[in-house]
């Protein structure tokens, strides 16, 4: 177990804390994929359901947060574009509820 957290650069219990954090916001930006997935079985067409902006939002937000806890140009530069396209269609499907 040591060397699978030293492989991981986990050498603190904060780390290790981190870990969880980036696995739990990993965990949500994959229950998206499936709450898609079932949605269009369910549906017999490609359904993209409110809910899977939701998941998109919080997996991309806490994975954010561990991005920049780990200092990675790339996965904060990539996060933080979803984020605001997240946010945008959360945006857009409101509207849409608004005008109906």
């Amino acid at each position: 177990m040591d060397s699978v957290l030293a492989f991981f650069r986990v050498t603190s219990l904060a780390e290790l804390i981190w870990v969880f954090v980036g696995l739990v916001g990993q965990l949500l930006f994959t229950m998206r994929f499936l709450i898609q997935w079932l949605a269009s079985e369910k549906a017999r067409r490609s359904v993209v359901p409110e809910v899977f902006w939701w998941f998109s939002i919080g997996g991309g937000l806490i994975l954010f947060a561990y991005a920049l806890h780990r200092r990675d140009p790339v996965f904060i530069l990539g996060q933080s574009l979803g984020i605001f396209i997240y946010a945008r269609n959360l945006w857009l499907v409101h509207a849409e509820k608004r005008s109906t």
